[in-house]
């Protein structure tokens, strides 16, 4: 492929037809809307055009004569930042991409924060894919860890290698699949999602102190009944934890 690459956008292209299929194999057969994020050139696009219509957002405009040939396959030459999903969604959807590193949670949030997105499955850098699928205990383990997992079931499918993309990228890419699963009432979103930045604020610090403009009392009630105290920090705490926590704040 002769093609220019632009690293101002991102641009790595997977070129290995088994990843490819594997990843094609995370879309089950459904009546979802298919939604790919960044077709590059159609790689992948050309093994989901398979499971049904699918809606691209391609914000390279240089890649036309690619994507135009490809059947089954209707384009959006846009930033998916700028687009209003409520504009192009129709009904449920299943989210396929391969995102840029540079901008791979933004893209991530506002997919998450719109309700017709049912699932996804992204590569993304992989200590992002690490981050994402954490567990309370460990490193990775954070604020984005929580606001993702409150809203989806993760999995970490499986690693993909830098060597598999033209031109190749410095770090190791990860497939992880999320499948909407809202764990706190709509009600409580606001509270929930100020009560884990502040709680994770300064990630060094217990919850004591990041939490000292709560009420500690009703806080600490909570933890006690999981043998946790006030002592505790932020990623020592399971998401059912917190869901209890911000019930009663």
């Amino acid at each position: 492929m002769n093609f220019d690459f632009k690293k101002s956008l991102g641009q790595n292209f997977l070129n290995n037809e088994k990843v490819l299929e594997d990843i094609t194999s995370l879309v089950k057969d459904n009546d979802k809307q298919i939604l790919e994020i960044g077709p590059g050139a159609g790689a992948l696009t050309k093994h989901l055009v398979k499971k049904g219509k699918v809606l691209a957002i391609e914000t390279d405009t240089r890649l036309k004569e690619y994507l135009e040939k490809i059947d089954n396959l209707d384009v959006i030459y846009a930033d998916i930042m700028k687009v209003n999903l409520d504009d192009i969604l129709s009904r449920d959807t299943i989210v396929v991409a391969n995102l840029p590193y540079y901008i791979t949670t933004p893209i991530i949030t506002k997919l998450m924060d719109n309700k017709m997105v049912r699932e996804m499955v992204l590569m993304v850098q992989k200590e992002v894919a690490e981050r994402i699928t954490a567990e309370p205990h460990t490193k990775d383990y954070g604020y984005f860890t929580v606001l993702v997992q409150s809203r989806f079931d993760v999995s970490l499918e499986f690693v993909v290698g830098k060597d598999n993309f033209v031109p190749i990228p410095k770090v190791d890419s990860a497939v992880i699949k999320l499948v909407r699963n809202e764990k706190i009432d709509s009600n409580l979103r606001k509270t929930f999602d100020k009560l884990i930045k502040d709680s994770f604020a300064m990630k060094r610090k217990n919850l004591r102190n990041n939490l000292k403009n709560y009420d500690l009392g009703k806080i600490e009630e909570v933890l006690n009944k999981y043998n946790l105290s006030l002592q505790a920090r932020a990623e020592e705490i399971p998401i059912n934890v917190f869901i209890e926590i911000c019930k009663c704040v």
